[in-house]
C-alpha cells in the first residue's frame, strides 16, 4: 500500500511539474518580447493558429504532433518539451526527498533527507520556476530577468524569516540573518569577480544579471549555498568550454560569450536536492585524511 501511495503521488508530482514548466514556456518566450502572459491564448508563433486544450498536455501533445504545428505542419522546437521534462523531473526530486524515507522508510541516495513541510515544498517549488525561467531567457537572450533575479532577493528574505527551513536554521532571526548575509555575500564577491575579469580581460567577463542571480541564490538558501552554486557552476561551466573548444565552436585562449546563468542555476539545484549532503560528505573525507 506504501508503494501504492509513493507512486500515486509521485506522478502527481511529476505532473505538476511539468504543466507549471508548459506555463513557463510561455514565458520564456513572451516575456523577452514584452507580451502579456495571460492574453492572446497559447497559438502557434509562425501560423498564429490557436492551440487546443488537447494539443497543449506537457510531453504528451509534443510526441503525439511529433514535434510539428497541428495547423501548419511546421516543426516545434523540442526544447519545449525538454523544459516541461526538466520541470516535471525537479518537482518529482523535491517530492522525492521527504517522500522516499517518510512513505517508503527507505533513504534517497546521496540525497538530503527531510520531514513533510508544505512550505518548503512550497519555496522548493518556487525556486525551480524561477531558474527554469531566468536559464533558458539566458539562453536565447543572454540576459536574465529582473523578475528572477531581483524578485528572487526580494522575495528570499522575508521567506527565509517565515520557513528557517531554507536557510538550514533552527529559529527566525537567525535565518532571516543567513539569508541577507547570502544574499550581500554572493552578490558583492561575484560582482567583485566579474570587475577584476573585465579589467583584466578588458571585455565585459560576467553579466549583472548573474550577480543579482546569486544575490537571490544567497538569500534563498545562505552563504553556503552561494559558495557551493559558485565553485559547481565553475567547474561545470569551464567542462561546457572545453567541449565547446574540441567541437570547434570556441577557440582556445579566445573569448566566446556564453550565458552563465544556466551554470548558477544547475548549481543551486544542485545545492537544493544534494548540496548539504555533498559538503557533510567532503567534511568527513577531511578528517580521515587529517
Amino acid at each position: 500500500m506504501a508503494l501504492y501511495y509513493f507512486i500515486v503521488f509521485a506522478l502527481f508530482a511529476f505532473s505538476l511539474g511539468a504543466c507549471v514548466a508548459s506555463f513557463l514556456n510561455v514565458c520564456i518566450w513572451r516575456l523577452p518580447r514584452e507580451e502579456s502572459v495571460v492574453s492572446p491564448p497559447s497559438h502557434c508563433p509562425k501560423c498564429n493558429a490557436p492551440i487546443r486544450w488537447y494539443q497543449n498536455i506537457p510531453i504528451i501533445s509534443w510526441c503525439c504532433l511529433r514535434g510539428r504545428c497541428a495547423n501548419c505542419r511546421q516543426p516545434i522546437s523540442p526544447r519545449y518539451m525538454v523544459v516541461e521534462i526538466l520541470g516535471g523531473v525537479f518537482f518529482l526530486l523535491a517530492y522525492m526527498q521527504w517522500a522516499m524515507p517518510t512513505i517508503l522508510g527507505y533513504l534517497p541516495p546521496f540525497g538530503m533527507v527531510r520531514l513533510f513541510d508544505p512550505w518548503m515544498m512550497a519555496v522548493e517549488a518556487l525556486a525551480i520556476t524561477g531558474l527554469i525561467l531566468g536559464s533558458f531567457i539566458d539562453l536565447d537572450h543572454f540576459y536574465l530577468p529582473d523578475r528572477v533575479t531581483i524578485g528572487g532577493m526580494v522575495l528570499g528574505v522575508p521567506l527565509s524569516f517565515l520557513v528557517p527551513e531554507m536557510q538550514g536554521q533552527p529559529d527566525r532571526i537567525g535565518a532571516l540573518c543567513w539569508s541577507v548575509g547570502g544574499m550581500a555575500g554572493g552578490f558583492l564577491f561575484l560582482w567583485a569577480v566579474g570587475a577584476v575579469f573585465s579589467r583584466l580581460f578588458r571585455k565585459e567577463a560576467l553579466g549583472f544579471g548573474d550577480v543579482k542571480l546569486i544575490g537571490a541564490v544567497g538569500a534563498f538558501f545562505g552563504p553556503w549555498a552561494v559558495l557551493f552554486t559558485i565553485i559547481m557552476s565553475s567547474v561545470v561551466g569551464s567542462v561546457a568550454g572545453i567541449a565547446l573548444v574540441v567541437r570547434g565552436r570556441a577557440k582556445l585562449g579566445g573569448f566566446t560569450a556564453v550565458p552563465y546563468g544556466p551554470f548558477l542555476a544547475l548549481g543551486a539545484l544542485v545545492w537544493m536536492y544534494w548540496g548539504p549532503a555533498i559538503f557533510d560528505w567532503y567534511l568527513r573525507l577531511l578528517r580521515l585524511n587529517g
